[in-house]
């Protein structure tokens, strides 16, 4: 059984930054890294950091992103986003709604989240100010049936799949301005423990994060570069990414690419481009330690707007970095 868990952990604990549940010897212990999926293209999956980020445009926003976990490993896993969140107005105010699905597995663990999201936005100091809540369902379960053990008889595995379920909630701020943004959000605001069987539990972290990104125009009307930065703590581990891009646009054409490093964990690239208003991303994120450079993550956005023209526009209404 020591071996088994020894063996998992050292598979994935570089890969990934969200709670892995390790049971020894009949007992539960909680393993410590951060619960949530990390995109590279954090800027593009905001709803799923910051319940504030929901309206910020006027149109309704489509997002799906894939990651798979551990190039040339069995069983690495992967994560789904899904998300879609849109504005409208109710007299003189403004409003913003989403709701966003991920899906995370990882061997014999999986993770499941559905959130629903609101903002309210208040124009303030030239931008805009939203603050946001969000509620969720996470469910948690454990496929023990497919566990090789050294005991067959092990107390824990031997029943089969484990589960259980929960609900959560997070809230945030968020500031747009014409050039930049920044956003700050609580998640696991509950900092629920989920029930796995009757032997096992999940404790789920508080966790932090900062965001912000700024457009800087160039003297070549058609570029643009963005640089731009996340940071995450959850009481325990620390990470940061920090972002360029630069994106041209002219001529009917929109393409854009840039590089992602996060300090002690990952280097990253990624190049996208828009075609009959869908916006396609490819990116791969080396690890530069644990498991090495080979064995990486890719990742796929997809994102789609819809003019809606539910929102009432107006002077202080700005285009979103988001975007580019």
């Amino acid at each position: 059984m020591h071996n088994l868990v020894f063996s998992f952990i050292a598979r994935v604990q570089q890969l990934r930054f969200w709670v892995l549940l390790v049971v020894v010897c009949g007992n539960s212990v909680v393993a410590r890294a951060q619960y949530d999926a990390a995109f590279m293209r954090y800027w593009q999956v905001e709803p799923q950091l910051n319940p504030a980020a929901v309206g910020r445009e006027d149109e309704l926003n489509i997002t799906v992103a894939m990651q798979t976990h551990a190039t040339g490993y069995e069983d690495a896993g992967s994560t789904l986003y899904a998300g879609a969140d849109m504005a409208f107005a109710l007299g003189n105010t403004r409003h913003g709604v989403g709701l966003t699905l991920v899906n995370d597995e990882i061997g014999l663990f999986s993770h499941k989240r559905f959130s629903a999201q609101y903002a309210y936005h208040h124009k303030l100091w030239g931008g805009r100010l939203s603050g946001g809540m969000q509620v969720d369902m996470l469910s948690e379960s454990v496929d023990g049936g497919k566990a090789e053990t050294n005991d067959p008889n092990d107390p824990v595995f031997s029943g089969g799949d484990m589960s259980g379920s929960q609900f959560d909630a997070s809230v945030g701020l968020f500031y747009t301005h014409r050039r930049w943004y920044a956003g700050l959000a609580m998640q696991h605001l509950t900092a629920p423990t989920i029930s796995l069987g009757d032997k096992s539990e999940l404790k789920v972290n508080s966790a932090y994060n900062f965001m912000a990104g700024y457009n800087i125009p160039t003297k070549y009307p058609f570029i643009t570069v963005t640089p731009s930065v996340i940071l995450r703590y959850d009481g325990t581990d620390f990470r940061s990414d920090l972002t360029a891009r630069v994106k041209y646009s002219g001529e009917g054409r929109t393409l854009y690419g840039g590089v992602n490093y996060a300090p002690q964990y990952s280097i990253g690239a990624f190049f996208g481009f828009v075609f009959h208003g869908l916006d396609i991303c490819y990116g791969y994120e080396a690890n530069t330690n644990g498991l090495g450079i080979a064995a990486g993550n890719h990742e796929i956005t997809l994102a789609y707007k819809v003019d809606l023209n539910l929102g009432k526009r107006g002077r202080n209404m700005h285009k979103s970095v988001r975007w580019l």
